[in-house]
């Protein structure tokens, strides 16, 4: 059981910050489909520090400081990568869905060409031991799952995920950053720079995004940047449709989905209660089965709560005024 929570809030954790990533791009009015593509760009920006310092013999020993400057330069990194969005569509007024798909596009290409041109190498390869902690094997059996062997991550994006929730609902500027996204124009009338405010929820977006992509492969894909995220971006974004693009929703519909890409991870040693037997590997389903449920539930969810999912009413639509 200890092994099922870790591994499922090892899944969550991303796709709860991207998810949340969407929430502020599309809350301030614009589109941001290109979630995936800032997940691989942020991944790759991290995973190029880490090399960098490694390969340089710098920082050893302080891996823990190490994997928060490989956070950061994640975050910055797909923050920056973001802009390419946010110049699109609020300066260029070009169609946010379309411009978001090229950015999908770009990210792979653009990482992929700049490690085989200035690394030789097909994928960046990083210690996986960053960020890993244990605390402490004699913890009661209540706090193991939660406080050993997890990584420093889980707890700084749960603390990110509700300070950031906190402010998009109970400040001024959340509350400014909503009404672009709901009434632009009642927005302006009342002295509110609706093309600052979309940078800043779209530039908030692309830094949370650089950071899921950056958790991501640090956690569960043996700390290798190889131009993708296994398509991690799609599903946060279905999950923040789902969540109704509010962030109680978003946690919920990311724990769920983080169980499912849990037992499509990990099912064939997967313990459940303790017995040392695997029941989902002995029952005989072929291995591309337990990876499809993911996918395959986020159809399914959709389609039963799209007709009660309100996005923001701006959403998509280019404010004719544009910059101040």
């Amino acid at each position: 059981m200890t092994f099922l929570i870790q591994t499922t809030l090892i899944y969550t954790i991303p796709l709860m910050i991207v998810a949340l990533a969407g929430i502020f791009a599309e809350r301030s009015g614009i589109i941001n489909i290109a979630l995936d593509g800032i997940m691989i760009f942020g991944s790759f920006c991290g995973a190029m520090l880490v090399h960098l310092f490694q390969t340089n013999n710098l920082l050893a020993g302080h891996s823990q400081l190490l994997y928060l400057l490989a956070l950061l330069a994640a975050g910055v990194g797909g923050a920056l990568f973001s802009l390419l969005l946010s110049f699109s569509a609020i300066n260029l007024r070009a169609d946010q869905t379309i411009g978001g798909t090229a950015l999908n596009l770009l990210a792979p290409a653009l990482t992929l060409f700049i490690i085989k041109i200035f690394f030789f190498q097909d994928k960046l390869v990083m210690s996986k031991s960053l960020g890993f902690i244990v605390l402490n094997d004699d913890l009661p059996p209540l706090l193991k799952p939660f406080f050993d062997k997890m990584y420093l991550s889980t707890y700084l994006m749960i603390a990110l995920y509700i300070v950031l929730s906190i402010f998009l609902y109970k400040t001024k500027y959340g509350l400014r950053l909503r009404a672009c996204g709901e009434h632009p124009q009642a927005a302006d009338s009342v002295g509110i720079n609706v093309g600052r405010y979309r940078y800043l929820g779209t530039t908030i977006s692309g830094f949370l995004g650089g950071l899921g992509g950056y958790i991501f492969i640090a956690t569960t894909a043996a700390g290798t940047a190889e131009g993708t995220v296994a398509g991690m971006g799609f599903l946060a974004l279905a999950i923040m449709i789902f969540g109704n693009w509010k962030p109680v929703g978003v946690a919920l519909g990311s724990l769920m989905f983080g169980l499912l890409k849990c037992i499509g991870a990990s099912y064939s040693t997967l313990d459940i209660n303790g017995d040392g037997v695997c029941a989902l590997a002995n029952l005989g389903m072929p291995l591309y089965f337990y990876n499809l449920i993911p996918y395959v539930a986020v159809l399914v969810v959709l389609a039963f709560t799209a007709g009660k999912s309100r996005a923001p009413k701006a959403e998509g639509i280019p404010y004719d005024k544009g910059l101040r």
